[in-house]
């Protein structure tokens, strides 16, 4: 029971990290029905913002929850920055074009950013440096790393302040009005030009968030980092219905249960084609996702 109870833990703690890169691409979807293929080399670059603050700022070298809240506070600032000027110099000229270009116009930047990413951090893995002192915590047969502790409680938090943001306060209400209908929205005054900036803001704050943490688990990071993560938590907007941000939520939790589950099966070079499998049957079975709700396009 202790085994499967480790196994449970950790993919909540992997889980809730493909929730928070998940929730960036079911929010641009949601606006723009448009699916951001470049969100998985913001949360790269979330992660290497991280070490370089982490490294580069004397007062962060010791360590400690204060360092954590900075590093990623520089990450996903750094994040909210890149994401703006994507939009604004790649995106946005598309809007009115066909969603073909913006498609491929996202896998461009993707692959720009991964190059980019190996030409100015280097090619090679780097150590991620330790922000917060290693501690196990044992329950038996049951052991609980601090790292895994703080990843899951300040994803958890992170997806409850996106909750609040999206469902009790003006922007989020103007998020949701853009969503269901950008022609009407913009004639009652709403700015939607402003409403996409800051729905693709707020994906990237969470991916950069996401980055840190992931490297808190993983300890290793490089430029094409963000590939895996990046696609398992576009299998989990899939999942959850993409455009539903509880969706995203639950999508990424079951993803990161079931790579547990495989892995604690002893199939753990299966890890990552469960994934796709997933994504294959759900396509094929309920389309829709759990949350997600039939939209009929007009032809």
């Amino acid at each position: 029971m202790d085994v499967v109870l480790q196994y449970a833990w950790n993919g909540l703690a992997v889980g809730s990290i493909y929730a928070l890169i998940a929730l960036g691409y079911t929010m641009v979807y949601g606006v723009l029905k448009f699916i951001n293929f470049a969100h998985s080399e913001i949360f790269m670059v979330g992660a290497f913002v991280g070490y370089y603050v982490a490294r580069g700022v004397p007062v962060l070298r010791q360590g400690g929850v204060p360092a954590l809240l900075g590093v990623m506070l520089a990450a996903m600032l750094a994040c909210a920055v890149l994401v703006l000027l994507i939009e604004r110099l790649a995106y946005r000229p598309l809007r009115d074009a066909p969603r073909l270009n913006s498609l491929i116009t996202a896998m461009g930047i993707s692959l720009l950013l991964q190059n980019l990413g190996q030409n100015i951090f280097g090619a090679d893995p780097k150590s991620y440096p330790e922000l917060l002192e290693p501690r196990v915590f044992s329950f038996g047969e049951l052991s609980i790393t601090r790292n895994s502790i703080v990843v899951l409680v300040v994803a958890m938090l992170l997806m409850l302040v996106l909750h609040w943001v999206v469902q009790h306060t003006r922007t989020g209400t103007a998020m949701r009005a853009v969503s269901e209908n950008p022609g009407v929205a913009g004639l009652l005054g709403i700015s939607v030009n402003g409403v996409i900036s800051v729905t693709f803001l707020l994906g990237a704050t969470l991916a950069g968030a996401g980055g840190v943490l992931y490297a808190l688990n993983y300890p290793q990071i490089d430029p094409i980092m963000g590939l895996m993560p990046g696609l398992k938590a576009f299998v989990a907007a899939v999942l959850g219905g993409i455009g539903s941000v509880r969706g995203a939520v639950v999508g990424g939790i079951i993803i990161g249960l079931a790579e547990a589950a495989i892995i604690g099966i002893g199939y753990s070079t299966w890890r990552d084609a469960m994934a796709f499998g997933i994504l294959i049957l759900i396509l094929l079975v309920y389309p829709t996702g759990l949350f997600g709700r039939f939209e009929p396009e007009k032809v």
